[in-house]
């Protein structure tokens, strides 16, 4: 633009009785400020070469559509007051007809060729006629009146803490202290630093003993050790993962594979702090797959004692909490062998670094390094060359070698005896299932109250609206808080199932729900937590990606809870399993010949003839209906049940071995795993809805039950479609209820996140503070 001023005053175009009809087509073309070149061209055409249109009146119209000489902003204001009266007294749907209804009869506007020249200009403009109208018509500002919160979003707050109330308290007021403070920007050995000042912290407060037996030092109990875990991870996630690896995998470790001796001699001291520890279980070459390991432990019956060994580099330890700075002793998973006999995969206490901090002899370390995200956990490799340790040193809750270099095990079977090992260990999978709810509990809270107060655009002649207000926001992030809260209700239940077979020693016998609980709810916790998060991020646009929002650092620190503690995928194929025998499955158990025919005869009787009219119905009433959400859900898991126990059959039936059957049918599995998953989650939503102490608050829970089930059957409908369960215009519907529920989940979103309770000084979010603007 070469000018700042309008070659001819606004009052000439105001008087010129010639040019009246145009003032709108002139207003809205420049009410952005810029005309554009294609813009003006379709003005120009037809306008200014309407025969009849006099000079002057052509010279004036040509100086307006000149794309580089803009009115000022005066004279647009002039423009846009005058243009406003005339609407005010016009009552039309169109431009044209505006300039038709304006113009006088004689006037060249009149005739049939200017109305041919303003119904090409109004489509070369290029505006909604009708909306255009409305903005000029529009003059009071339109304030939404405030919603009314059907429940007490403090009882809800309650509950939702429920249980451990007083502990989730304490914590969230530790968290907000200045040692749980991380800036974004602190170097790596800063945080390193601060994260283990952090775990003294919370060392001296007895907080990493809560899991163990309180003769030992600790509070004896499991339930409460799981909630601070899940309470720790609304502030750094650093700080919570490096206390699961001491407290969580480390002392676990020692506690659940070890007996009396072990418990006496480290649990006090690892509890304090005074012995930081590792947990090395995964090699560079063996992640998921950790019955193949390539550690090996001999048993040297002249010296009474154990040499590990590193066979090859790419049998190292790799990605081990505390290994590279502060652990001192590390539980080594490795290939126990006796005599002759290999035994399979044992634990054992190996030293790894002195009190001084210098690697013991035959032990080598490695710092990992940074990595993506949580910076402040000192990951590292680790390589064995001959480090002798005494027999003592096994965890031998399972298996023992007397001093005379006999092995003996009341499991007799090795592969049992693995599994029965690793289970013990499962309430890491609950941790980081509990972990990822709380990073998207933080996440959801920051995008959802930014949203409700961030403003952009809006109706014409009103004021910008909030952006949570628009379908595609909403859509983007109302279904994932439903999907929260169900998973919020699903871990709770699971938390409180594990801490009540723990507590009355029956795990080992009763805990084959909880294994396969576990690993559905960690991988599905995970995978949600990413995606949400990241949803979160775009929600919020560019203040998503600013690092004081923390945005960036929950997505960057929960990325590895996909394959922590077991890989998600890994993990929905040992769910998978599970369901396809009556019995506890273990990972890596492949003799699948007689219980795929069970499943296959039983699942058969369940699967009915599916009903026409229910098929095609698309009321709201049903749509909403649990029943239908409970019956679908079912229907699809056991469809997929059993369809994946045919085809394995038929496989193993035409001579294919059982891997490669297993292996043809991964994604099947992988799919019947999330649909039992979802499944799960549903019904501890709908169990919450159902414990809620008034009616307001159940309706609210009853709404989101209604959003996750029909949100999750239109994400899937493809299958849905393809079984026959809905027809198309039973899907369209419901995608139109999705709509509708989100809307409705919209007037209380900010209420359901503050009632996740976390306070402003631990969220840390600028934007997504309460009354933030």
């Amino acid at each position: 633009m070469t000018a700042s001023v309008s070659p001819h005053p606004v009052e000439r175009l105001l008087d010129s009785e010639d040019l009246r009809p145009l003032l709108p087509f002139l207003y809205f073309a420049w009410s952005d400020g810029v005309l554009a070149s294609g813009e003006a061209a379709a003005f120009r055409g037809p306008l200014l070469g309407l025969p009849g249109l006099p000079d002057d009146a052509r010279a004036d119209l040509g100086s307006w559509l000149d794309p580089e000489m803009p009115p000022t902003a005066p004279a647009l204001a002039r423009l846009e007051d005058a243009v406003r009266t005339m609407a005010m007294e016009v009552s039309v749907s169109n431009l044209t007809d505006f300039a038709k209804a304006v113009a006088k009869e004689d006037s060249v506007w009149a005739s049939d060729a200017g109305r041919i020249a303003l119904g090409r200009a109004e489509s070369g403009l290029g505006v909604m006629a009708d909306e255009a109208l409305r903005h000029l018509r529009q003059r009071q500002p339109y304030e939404p009146e405030p919603a009314r919160v059907p429940f007490n979003v403090e009882r809800l707050r309650e509950q939702l803490a429920l249980p451990y109330v007083e502990l989730r308290d304490d914590l969230m007021g530790l968290l907000a202290t200045e040692e749980f403070d991380f800036p974004p920007e602190t170097p790596r050995a800063e945080r390193r630093e601060q994260t283990l000042e952090c775990l003294h912290i919370l060392a001296r407060k007895g907080i990493g003993g809560l899991a163990f037996p309180t003769e030992f030092g600790g509070a004896g109990s499991p339930g409460k050790a799981i909630a601070a875990f899940e309470t720790l991870a609304f502030g750094d996630l650093s700080v919570v993962v490096k206390f699961g690896v001491q407290f969580g995998l480390f002392g676990g470790s020692i506690h659940q594979l070890g007996t009396r001796r072990h418990h006496e001699k480290y649990l006090p001291p690892m509890i304090a702090l005074d012995l930081p520890g590792s947990y090395a279980m995964t090699e560079m070459g063996h992640g998921s797959n950790v019955r193949e390991i390539e550690t090996i432990t001999r048993y040297d019956a002249d010296t009474d004692e154990f040499v590990v060994h590193t066979p090859h580099a790419h049998a190292g330890k790799e990605w081990i909490g505390n290994a590279a700075l502060d652990g001192q002793l590390a539980t080594v998973f490795t290939q126990l062998h006796v005599g002759k006999e290999d035994h399979g995969v044992h634990a054992v206490l190996v030293p790894i670094r002195d009190s001084s901090g210098t690697p013991m002899p035959g032990v080598r370390i490695e710092d990992n390094g940074a990595k993506e995200g949580l910076n402040g956990i000192d990951n590292g490799r680790i390589w064995f060359n001959q480090v002798r340790v005494p027999r003592e040193n096994l965890l031998d809750r399972f298996a023992q070698v007397t001093p005379e270099g006999e092995y003996v095990s009341a499991i007799p079977s090795a592969g049992r005896r693995f599994f029965t090992m690793l289970g013990t260990l499962v309430a890491g999978r609950i941790s980081i299932a509990a972990a990822s709810v709380s990073a998207v509990k933080s996440g959801l809270t920051i995008a959802i109250r930014y949203s409700s107060e961030r403003r952009q655009f809006g109706p014409s002649g009103r004021p910008e609206i909030p952006i949570l207000d628009y379908a595609t926001q909403q859509r983007l992030l109302l279904p994932a808080l439903a999907t929260t809260y169900a998973l919020h209700y699903a871990v709770r239940e699971l938390v409180d199932r594990y801490d009540h077979l723990i507590l009355s020693d029956r795990l080992q016998e009763d805990g084959g729900d909880v294994e396969a609980g576990a690993a559905a709810l960690k991988a599905y916790a995970s995978t949600h937590c990413i995606r949400t998060l990241q949803a979160c991020r775009e929600s919020m646009g560019g203040r998503g990606y600013r690092a004081d929002n923390r945005l960036a650092q929950l997505k960057a620190d929960t990325d590895v809870f996909a394959t922590f503690e077991g890989a998600n995928v890994v993990l929905l194929q040992l769910v998978a399993k599970s369901l396809l025998t009556e019995y506890k499955e273990t990972m890596g158990d492949l003799k699948l010949w007689g219980i795929v025919r069970f499943i296959a005869d039983r699942t058969s009787t369940r699967v009915h003839e599916l009903n026409p009219v229910i098929v095609r119905k698309t009321d709201p009433e049903h749509l909403r209906d649990p029943e239908f959400h409970v019956a679908a859900f079912r229907y699809r898991e056991e469809r997929l049940l059993g369809s994946v126990a045919r085809r394995i059959k038929r496989m193993l039936d035409e001579g294919l071995d059982s891997f490669d059957a297993l292996n043809a049918c991964q994604n099947h599995m992988v799919t019947l795993a999330q649909a039992h998953t979802e499944r799960l989650l549903l019904e501890a939503l709908q169990r919450g809805a159902a414990k809620a102490h008034s009616p307001g608050l159940s309706d609210t829970l009853n709404t989101l039950c209604q959003l996750f089930a029909l949100s999750r059957i239109e994400e899937d409908r493809g299958w849905f479609l393809e079984s026959g369960y809905i027809e198309p215009a039973k899907s369209k519907a419901i995608r139109h209820e999705v709509s509708d529920l989100c809307s409705a989940v919209r007037e209380f979103a900010v209420p359901l996140v503050d009632a996740f309770g976390i306070p402003d000084d631990v969220l840390k979010a600028p934007d997504g503070l309460k009354g933030s603007d």
